[in-house]
Order: C-alpha cells, then structure tokens, then sequence
C-alpha cells in the first residue's frame, strides 16, 4: 500500500503512521541535512560538513521521528562527513550511538549492488536507516519500488528528506513499497498533529 498525502494520514482517527510497519524489514533512507558549498576536489569534499542551519533541522527531525515512534535497529551512514554528522545526531538523539556503523559502499562513488549485498546479509526483522547522498539514493530507491516496471520513475530526496520502504524481498536487487517520503516541512506538519 502505498501511502498517499501524509499530511492526511489519518492521525486524527488514532491511526498512527507507525502502525503501518509490517512483518518484513522496514528500510528508512535518509538524505545528509544541508551542508556548506560543495568543493571542487573530491577529498575536500569528503570532508564538507553540515551547517548549522543542516544541524538544526536533522536535529528537529530525529526528535519528531523519535516522538511519533519510529524506531531503529540500525543506523547506516555514508562515511562523508556530512552523511556521518547527520546519523550522529539521530543516533544521538536516540541514545543509539553503539548502533551506529558506516559503509563505504554508500559513499557517492559506491556501487549500488554491494549496498544490496550487505542489506541482504542482515537479520530479519530489522527497523534500519541508511543515510547518504544524492542521486545514489534516489537510484537506489527507484530499483527497490520500481524495478521491472513499463513506466519510468524518479525519486529524488531533498536534504533531510526521508522515506520508508517495507522490503518484501532482499536479493538480488530488494524489492519494496513504498510507504512514506517526507521533506523536513512535511514531518514537522505531521508531528504537530501527533503532539
């Protein structure tokens, strides 16, 4: 099921956005929050970190995630150091910092079928959050949800946006639906409601 306008989930009704969690992995993706000016060298860019207003905002986000009850088993991140900067804050905000673990495979120049790879080796059951860039996750996405189909598809994740994939399957390629696919305005509009 593919849920429509989130702003209308229903919340009023009692029904919470977090019963919607199924019995397979539930995969969360989340972009790096705004970070400063992009660098020429790619070692220089390696290095660009989040900026305040990017802090701030990942911040406000782990907390609303955090109060309408999403969970995480694990938190994945790139190892940039805005992708990194950006799961420490919601590991942080979770009291998760030992569940913190990077993967150079989400890095920009990483290869999609080795994120596969290691998202098929993980236990059953998991609440899992990946955090990374653009347009890897957005391609990564539109393979899960969409491959295989007639149509074209193209999702693309603004800093701090986030989706929710319940995986029905794990390998070769993760196939999934789509669940959720939130801007930071969009979570604080639903938290409000939530509160």
């Amino acid at each position: 099921m593919l849920l429509g306008d989130i702003t209308n989930c229903n919340c009023q009704k009692g029904i919470s956005i977090v019963n919607l969690v199924s019995e397979q992995m539930e995969l969360f993706i989340l972009r790096h929050g705004e970070a400063g000016k992009k660098l020429s060298s790619t070692v220089g860019d390696h290095a660009r970190p989040l900026t305040s207003t990017g802090k701030a905002e990942v911040l406000e986000e782990a907390k609303a995630l955090k109060r309408i009850g999403v969970k995480f088993d694990l938190i994945i991140s790139s190892p940039l150091k805005r992708a990194y900067e950006t799961a420490s804050i919601v590991a942080g905000i979770y009291k998760a910092k030992n569940k913190l673990k990077v993967w150079d495979e989400l890095a920009p120049e990483g290869r999609k079928t080795d994120v596969y790879k290691k998202i098929s080796q993980l236990k059953e059951e998991q609440f899992i959050l990946l955090v990374g860039h653009e347009p890897q996750l957005g391609e990564i996405t539109k393979e899960i949800i969409h491959k295989d189909k007639t149509t074209s598809c193209n999702i693309l994740l603004k800093k701090g946006g986030l989706l929710r994939i319940n995986l029905l399957t794990r390998t070769p390629v993760p196939k999934g639906e789509l669940r959720w696919l939130l801007t930071p305005k969009i979570l604080k509009t639903v938290t409000k409601k939530a509160s």
